[in-house]
């Protein structure tokens, strides 16, 4: 008799950790303008994001204005993408912390930091330039996705300690391609940390397409594989933003755990001042997108519904402008800056070698001093001798 043919079984151990329906993102992103819900939202809450896009769209053009002034040594716009920016600042509490990213300076000024406080790291003044502490909004962060480590660390110390704290981390899409972009979901996940992931898929990593980073259904996809629920939305939608995370501040201050947003967007500016995006995308795309404009989006629900009339519309440039105006004055002054206080701030407490630091550039500051006295009175002897020899 010949034995029965083998049939392979799962493990005994094994079995779904999750059901991944819950978790999977919606077929397209989630709207709200145009769509019925849009009745359904507070007119306060719509006229409040409309000031705050067109407040953010001044900042944006006055802060790239002043970088081809001199007056910044790089700006990194956000035009085209205010609707994130000031959604995420506006659905946290003040006891929540925001981790923004390089591009997420108007997200901090949404949320009440100076203008100029803000820029200041891309001014080259400070490594910072406010109280992180004072404004929960961790320092700016140039290397991409570092962050989010830094986010999901407070969040679950938070929830340790029994704190009622929410953080919000800003990436951008070619942030999710950084490995600290796995550890910090990753993490989070495991401990149901109260974090949520913001990814502003703005289309482009400096100069390369999302389709050349991922082969991923959405970046909100991605969420299902750490065991989080991923949302997809329009970000350019500005209500439809709020709601979405809205909901996940909710869910992960209730004990839900994080959240993975991913909003579709679009950087109409370059990369930063410094950047040709001529060279690796068409005008006809960029103009695609400018008809896609979250000012325009939500000023036609506004005007449509009777919400805002021209009076509005021009009360909210004009507080705009005032913005632009303050900016323009405070950043055309030249600061006074110590040098020594670049070691200021880089660690708690402060290393060997930035100690040998401090005293080789004291010691050089003080021989310059030195240097341009005499220079000084060597000046000052010989025009002494000048009139003598006159008279």
């Amino acid at each position: 008799m010949e034995p029965a043919a083998y049939r392979p079984t799962p493990p005994p151990a094994w079995r779904l950790r999750a059901d991944p329906a819950p978790l999977l993102p919606d077929a397209e992103p989630y709207r709200v303008l145009g769509t019925d819900a849009a009745r359904s939202v507070d007119p306060a809450l719509l006229r409040t994001l409309y000031a705050q896009l067109v407040r953010g769209r001044r900042y944006n053009t006055q802060a790239t204005a002043l970088t081809r002034q001199g007056r910044l040594a790089v700006y990194p716009s956000t035009t085209g993408q205010e609707a994130c920016e000031v959604a995420a600042a506006l659905v946290l509490e003040d006891r929540d912390w925001l981790f923004p990213s390089y591009r997420d300076t108007l997200a901090a000024v949404a949320r009440g930091l100076d203008p100029v406080q803000a820029l200041s790291l891309l001014r080259g003044d400070w490594h910072t330039g406010y109280d992180p502490y004072e404004h929960r909004i961790a320092p700016l962060c140039t290397p991409l996705a570092t962050q989010l480590p830094h986010a999901v660390g407070l969040a679950h110390a938070a929830r340790l300690k029994g704190d009622d704290v929410v953080a919000l981390a800003l990436v951008g899409d070619g942030g999710t391609s950084e490995g600290d972009f796995h550890e910090a979901l990753n993490f989070a996940a495991v401990w149901r940390a109260p974090v949520v992931f913001l990814v502003q898929n703005n289309g482009f990593a400096i100069s390369v397409p999302l389709d050349k980073q991922t082969a991923a259904p959405s970046l909100a996809h991605k969420a299902v594989g750490y065991g989080m629920p991923g949302r997809l939305v329009d970000g350019n939608d500005a209500p439809a933003v709020h709601e979405v995370l809205a909901e996940a501040v909710h869910r992960a201050r209730t004990g839900g755990g994080p959240t993975l947003v991913e909003a579709v967007t679009y950087r109409i500016d370059a990369h930063t001042n410094a950047d040709d995006a001529t060279r690796y995308r068409s005008s006809a795309e960029v103009e695609a997108w400018r008809a896609h404009d979250p000012i325009t989006l939500l000023e036609r629900e506004l005007t449509d519904r009777g919400l805002i009339d021209d009076d509005g519309i021009r009360a909210v440039r004009e507080d705009a402008e005032e913005l632009a105006a303050a900016m323009r004055d405070q950043l055309n002054e030249d600061p006074p800056l110590d040098p020594m206080e670049l070691f200021t701030h880089v660690y708690a407490e402060q290393t060997a070698q930035l100690r040998d630091q401090a005293t080789q550039l004291r010691a050089e500051l003080a021989a310059a001093d030195e240097a341009q006295a005499g220079a000084a009175t060597d000046a000052g002897t010989q025009d002494a001798g000048t009139e003598g020899t006159a008279r």
